[in-house]
């Protein structure tokens, strides 16, 4: 299928979402088209998410006004328009597979939240990363001040969020926003590439267990014995003979 606002891509069985607009700039065509596109994942035991030039700009405020401006102040609107946008969001955290976030440029507010909702998050040494919606009257409320505080700690998830002031990518790394930063794009998505190649030859079982084990939120008891669980439905003694063998 083809879409105006985002590219999927296929490489073996690795995937790469590539948000199409210059800047990244999430519009309403944006979040009606990446729900449709993860449907298209099919057996694609990775996700790359990436942008054009930019990460992302975040909300494209001018196609985006027009949708908010009548909801404003009427709840239950407001939530039919944001909710389209917490599909988008929600439906990329929700994959079974891990998703390996690739960010060059300017990563900013709707952008950074996407970006947290993602497993395993690069960088180049040219990222920026903003939380900026305090500036503009609004509550980031895409999923960013749930996810950060897990991911930064919650003082630096603060520090983003109240200030609205923006973090370089030797920061976003000492801070472990992101695992790694590589000097340029090209280098960037060369280890993006390898690194989901490598993910995609570990057991899918096994990663998506995991993968739901750290996304669970539950209290530690009940978190081990899914764990537990998980295993005792999807090891396989193909799989243990083969760890034997390493």
């Amino acid at each position: 299928m083809t879409y105006e606002s985002v590219r999927l891509a296929r490489e073996g069985e690795v995937a790469t979402l590539t948000l199409a607009h210059p800047k990244g700039a999430f519009g309403p065509t944006t979040w009606r088209e990446v729900p449709l596109a993860l449907r298209e994942l099919e057996e694609a035991r990775v996700l790359i998410v990436r942008g054009e030039r930019h990460f992302s700009v975040g909300l494209d405020v001018a196609a985006t006004a027009p949708m908010i401006a009548p909801a404003l102040g009427n709840a239950a609107r407001f939530r039919a328009v944001v909710d389209e946008m917490h599909a988008a969001i929600e439906g990329l955290a929700a994959l079974p597979i891990p998703v390996v976030a690739a960010i060059d440029g300017w990563c900013i507010g709707a952008g950074l939240e996407l970006a947290a909702a993602c497993d395993l998050r690069l960088c180049s040494s040219g990222a920026r990363f903003s939380l900026p919606e305090v500036r503009l009257g609004i509550t980031a409320d895409l999923g960013g001040l749930q996810r950060l505080p897990g991911l930064i700690g919650r003082g630096r998830a603060a520090h983003l969020a109240l200030t609205g002031e923006p973090i370089e990518a030797a920061t976003a790394e000492r801070w472990g926003l992101v695992t790694e930063v590589l000097p340029d794009a090209d280098a960037l998505y060369a280890r993006a590439g390898a690194l989901a190649a490598h993910l995609a030859a570990l057991p899918s079982k096994a990663l998506e267990g995991t993968k739901r084990t750290l996304q669970d939120g539950l209290p530690h008891a009940e978190s081990l014995a899914a764990a537990v669980e998980w295993n005792a439905r999807h090891m396989t003694a193909e799989g243990l003979a083969g760890a034997l063998k390493k």
